[in-house]
């Protein structure tokens, strides 16, 4: 019997034990293909040497200073090379463990910003339903992930809810791009006059919607529509780049191909590859000046901030990335799996859509791809297909609750950017094995 607490108390999980490449391995020697990046973390791959010498020396050197009296050079160094490469006046980062902690300093910057520029009263945000942005008690408030939020209902801070830019089901037949854009922005300005523009702070968003719905991306123009009803209200615009952001969908930013700059934005993941626990929140210059030149002095904080090895780390995974030209080859073996998905699912009488950016890809999967009816939650599709695909070797992300938090599944694709098209070639094979032998369980 584990003391450790897993996940589930139900089953048990094999033991990972080394990890080459794409591939994690565990302790009987099998090998599985990491086709989701864990949880589109592993960006960099498992074992990679330069990040593993750099956290080493780190350690060999100084593990960890607390930032309350010390900073520390690879959090500088990270910083300014983040700094460099973000767009508009992103310029300030603020360094914490992962995405739930990034989330829940955003919200609460925000916060302090309306509070150091005289508007107290603004204090309420508004995000999308069939969004996830962490786990925390301020994180979950603001996500839309239903299944996720329920247990701890009345717990959580009263956050509105507008509909996500999610064209496969919520834009209408003969709908233009430009008329769903302005319908949707429409319903954002509404919901800001409901609250009280004066009582609104912010607006949470990702930029391509990972685990919840599925890489869903937005049509062109939603982010510059919202953007403008933002700007019109005086509220800050929060972009959630936790799975979507460094390199993923095949810019640093997501937010680039979207020709959009927010007020706040904060990301994880990809940023460290997993070889260390780091996110990072970066603040625009009007942000970060109403700070320095009001109270001087951000009222939060968490003891591993900054942490020298993580940062180290991190410097490492972003240096490879860039000195490796890896987020061009995102983009070039993100067409070779979108095509690859095309062609093993795209007539396939399950699967309703194929969408994403780079490679943050996912599969929606149907019970009738005509009236895009979904499976009986009671089916447990999305944790069949988990199943069956450990049995191949193939680590891919499945989620249920797509469209709701209860009805609908997909499952999330997220390799590491090192895949080549042998590789991923080998993932679209195992995950259409997957796929069918998770149906034929279902319907049995």
């Amino acid at each position: 019997m584990s003391n450790v607490f897993h996940r589930s108390c139900h089953g048990s999980l094999p033991v990972a034990v080394g990890g080459e490449g794409v591939y994690l391995i565990d302790s009987t020697g099998k090998r599985y293909l990491d086709g989701s990046g864990g949880a589109a973390v592993s960006c960099l791959g498992h074992g990679h040497p330069a990040v593993i010498e750099a956290i080493q020396k780190q350690v060999g050197s100084l593990a960890f200073a607390h930032t309350g009296f010390f900073t520390n050079e690879p959090a500088e160094e990270l910083a300014t090379f983040l700094a460099d490469r973000s767009p508009g006046t992103l310029n300030h980062v603020y360094f914490i463990s992962g995405g739930s902690e990034a989330a829940e300093a955003s919200l609460k910057l925000a916060r302090q910003y309306m509070l150091e520029i005289g508007q107290p009263k603004r204090c309420r945000f508004i995000a999308r339903r069939q969004s996830y942005h962490g786990n925390t008690v301020g994180a979950l408030s603001v996500g839309g992930n239903m299944a996720r939020r329920v247990p701890y209902a009345e717990m959580l801070i009263d956050v509105a809810h507008v509909s996500p830019c999610y064209p496969y089901r919520d834009q209408g037949p003969g709908e233009s791009d430009a008329d769903y854009v302005a319908r949707l922005a429409a319903e954002l300005d509404a919901e800001i006059e409901r609250l009280g523009p004066e009582t609104v702070l912010a607006f949470v968003a990702e930029p391509v919607v990972g685990a919840t719905a599925g890489a869903v991306a937005p049509v062109l123009g939603y982010f510059k529509a919202i953007r403008e009803v933002c700007d019109r209200h005086g509220v800050l615009l929060i972009l959630d780049e936790v799975m979507c952001g460094m390199g993923r969908t095949g810019t640093l930013f997501a937010c680039e191909q979207d020709d959009v700059i927010p007020d706040i934005l904060y990301t994880a993941k990809g940023l460290g590859a997993g070889y260390q626990p780091i996110g990072a929140m970066f603040a625009s210059e009007k942000i970060y000046g109403a700070i320095r030149d009001g109270s001087g002095f951000f009222q939060h904080g968490h003891t591993y901030m900054a942490h020298a090895a993580a940062c180290a780390g991190a410097l490492a995974v972003q240096k490879v990335i860039e000195g490796d030209g890896l987020i061009e080859n995102v983009r070039r073996q993100g067409d070779t799996l979108d095509a690859a998905l095309h062609e093993r699912f795209g007539n396939h009488q399950h699967v309703g859509d194929i969408r994403g950016r780079g490679l943050f890809r996912a599969i929606e999967l149907v019970a009738d791809r005509a009236s895009k009816a979904t499976f009986d939650p009671s089916a447990r599709l999305a944790t069949r297909i988990r199943a069956r695909a450990m049995d191949e070797g193939l680590v891919c992300y499945p989620g249920s609750g797509t469209i709701d938090g209860r009805n609908g599944d997909h499952v999330l694709i997220a390799p590491p950017f090192i895949i080549r098209e042998t590789e991923v070639a080998e993932l679209v094979d195992k995950l259409g094995r997957a796929v069918d032998g998770a149906l034929a369980d279902a319907a049995a």
